[in-house]
């Protein structure tokens, strides 16, 4: 058996893999719990602390764009979102519409972070917001100062109005005090909650405006990707088809508990509802993996990667991950 350490959030889809629910054929898998992406990401760009992590995917693309990545990837995805709701702006900013953000001061955890590529992509390509006078503000949402320590921030290859926020204030607070205008990310403020009469969301029902997006473009954002340690890839190549079954097998483990009725597994009470919702937009394809089954959104990730000069070429989506033979997401 082959010792493998493994860092990745405490999600549903890993519950069986953290809790040894199922085998990994050859390997002795050893679960590392982290709570935070961004901790998880700078320790294994910055110290390679891990055998294989989830890891940011837009990381992974200009790592790999470069030709010299340390690290490969398995077409498995810890984290997707729609990220419609996540645009929340100041009621004093005058938004009223995506193509009213143009020209304005928005904050941002990291400018270069997954989440902020698809909304910057998102408003650029669907709605047609124009961006290129935006200002933009980077810093903690919940606290004053950065977001994290990321060890390889990917350069631009255009320069953009970035500054760092160095207020003592966090993004939330600065958004509900109207210094900035809106904020965009992975995670929505607390202002949202605690001061509704200041912050709200650009979009009034993201759910509605999310599955019609996903019914036009067939895109579910991609957040994170599973990468392996290339020097551990290489001396072990079987590794890929036998992590990417057993990742699969633990989806398939979760959604199964998900849908069992006789006993609800999560406080939602209106759990099957959504699941019935669910079953109608995405029909077979919830939460899935593998390339070709992701293949628009990783296509479109990519395109906005270009348009917002990380990478100079689209890269051939297939480049991204290692060849899995004979196993394809069911």
């Amino acid at each position: 058996m082959l010792k493998l350490s493994f860092a990745c959030g405490p999600y549903d889809r890993m519950e069986a893999l953290q809790y040894n629910r199922i085998e990994v054929e050859g390997i002795d898998l050893k679960y590392l719990e982290i709570q935070s992406p961004r901790e998880i990401f700078d320790r294994m760009v910055g110290e390679m602390a891990f055998d294989l992590s989830e890891l940011s995917l837009s990381e992974h693309v200009v790592m790999t764009s470069r030709g010299n990545s340390p690290f490969v990837a398995l077409p498995v995805f810890p984290s997707k979102a729609f990220r419609h709701g996540f645009i929340t702006i100041s009621k004093k900013s005058g938004i009223k519409e995506p193509k009213d953000l143009a020209g304005k001061r928005i904050g941002v955890p990291l400018y270069t972070m997954t989440a902020a590529i698809w909304i910057r992509g998102d408003l650029q390509n669907v709605y047609g917001v124009d961006l290129s006078n935006v200002q933009w503000v980077q810093g903690a949402v919940e606290k004053a100062g950065s977001h994290g320590k990321p060890p390889a921030v990917p350069d631009l290859l255009q320069p953009v109005d970035i500054t760092q926020n160095s207020s003592d204030k966090s993004l939330s607070e600065m958004l509900r005090d109207g210094e900035i205008d809106a904020l965009i990310g992975s995670r929505l403020p607390a202002s949202l909650r605690t001061d509704s009469d200041k912050v709200t969301r650009l979009f009034p029902n993201p759910r509605e405006e999310e599955k019609r997006y996903y019914l036009e473009h067939k895109i579910h954002p991609i957040m994170h990707t599973v990468a392996i340690q290339r020097k551990v890839y290489e001396d072990n190549k079987w590794i890929a088809s036998s992590l990417f079954k057993a990742f699969l097998e633990a989806r398939n483990w979760a959604i199964e508990k998900m849908y069992f009725s006789a006993a609800q597994r999560y406080m939602l009470p209106w759990l099957y509802d959504d699941l019935h919702e669910i079953d109608d937009v995405f029909g077979k394809d919830l939460w899935a993996y593998g390339v070709d089954q992701n293949r628009s959104t990783l296509e479109a990730f990519v395109k906005y990667m270009k348009q917002q000069h990380f990478i100079e070429n689209e890269l051939p989506i297939d480049d991204l991950f290692v060849p899995i033979e004979r196993l394809r997401d069911q």
